[in-house]
């Protein structure tokens, strides 16, 4: 997209900037291919990647920030807000941090103390930087009564190692505000589990400020009144509420067709309608929301073009591969 394109499109942030910031993940690659698309258009940016534990520290103290702070150097340049994610997920973590020298499997005490070394030392050195961070993301398992699911992290430390996580990152930096980050939030199981286990965290004073609604939706779910019921539940709670990884499918989950070299006029036309109508919520709640934050820019680049079908092509955001606005751009610019 040129400068003089750009210069005629009203700015995404601009126009939310009474809400809430508006966001958008970015990797190494596309904070250079989406440069002029970022700076216009979005205030905060997430690392899709390359803050997660296996980019940071892939070996027991060996720490590889390089492009980690490449991305906060621009958002500095650019006076964008930084979230971080994540610091505890049982995925892209490393297996040395559940494991002794020989193999075995590391105590409660060591696994702990990894933890702690890695959250002071990440959270510390980006403390002038990044403003809030998701500490623990996606711990409660999707089906089921279980609370939380199977990970490496609970069968080596116990169901504490969450108030742990919190209790370290606000040492670490006792300004940043902290975020419990989940998928299918507005699912009503799996919203009264994701409820269920912030309020322990709240009742017991485990320092949290906040809970990230991933909203991975698609063009027919979840529904308004879902996502309505799930926002004002979290809003009871007294903690601030994001829209942390926002994309919109046009497909829905179980459709695997791969035969599509565009969307359909259908699709566009769905997606446009299905964007409005989840941003008339979020300005009906923006005193609870305090940020939306897509999963990427612009349609060149998704993680869902290879999740869940690999390879197949996604466009699930507002602006398109050419980083144009497409229909549902107009439509959230449109109160």
């Amino acid at each position: 997209m040129t400068q003089r394109n750009q210069g005629k499109i009203p700015s995404l942030y601009e126009k939310y900037k009474d809400h809430f910031f508006i966001g958008a993940a970015v990797n190494q690659d596309t904070i250079d291919s989406q440069q002029e698309l970022l700076k216009k258009h979005f205030n905060s940016i997430t690392a899709e990647n390359e803050m997660k534990f296996e980019k940071l520290q892939p070996e027991e103290e060996k720490f590889t920030f390089a492009v980690a702070d490449k991305l906060v150097s621009f958002a500095k340049e650019n006076q964008k807000l930084v979230r971080g994610h994540t610091l505890v997920w049982h995925n892209q973590t490393p297996d040395w941090i559940f494991t002794n020298k020989n193999g075995s499997l590391a105590d409660r005490k060591t696994v702990l103390e990894r933890m702690n070394s890695h959250i002071s030392t990440v959270v510390k050195r980006y403390k002038d930087s990044i403003y809030c961070w998701d500490v623990v993301n996606e711990v409660i398992a999707d089906e089921g009564q279980n609370l939380l699911r199977e990970s490496k992290w609970l069968e080596a430390i116990g169901e504490d190692f969450i108030d742990s996580a919190f209790e370290f990152a606000h040492q670490a930096d006792p300004d940043a505000l902290l975020f419990y980050n989940d998928y299918n939030e507005s699912h009503p199981q799996k919203r009264e589990k994701i409820y269920t286990l912030v309020k322990g965290l709240v009742d017991r004073d485990v320092p949290i400020h906040g809970v990230g609604l991933q909203a991975h939706w698609n063009l027919s779910g979840p529904s308004y009144d879902n996502i309505r019921q799930a926002i004002e539940k979290y809003a009871t709670l007294g903690l601030q509420i994001q829209l942390t990884e926002m994309d919109v499918s046009v497909f829905d989950f179980d459709d695997r067709r791969k035969d599509l070299t565009e969307p359909t006029e259908d699709m566009k036309a769905i997606q446009a309608e299905r964007y409005e109508g989840f941003f008339n919520i979020f300005r009906e709640y923006s005193d609870v929301i305090t940020g939306v934050t897509f999963w990427g820019a612009a349609d060149d680049y998704t993680w869902l073009s290879d999740f869940p079908v690999k390879g197949r092509k996604n466009w699930p955001f507002v602006f398109d591969e050419k980083h144009q606005p497409k229909p549902s751009f107009w439509k959230i610019m449109q109160f």
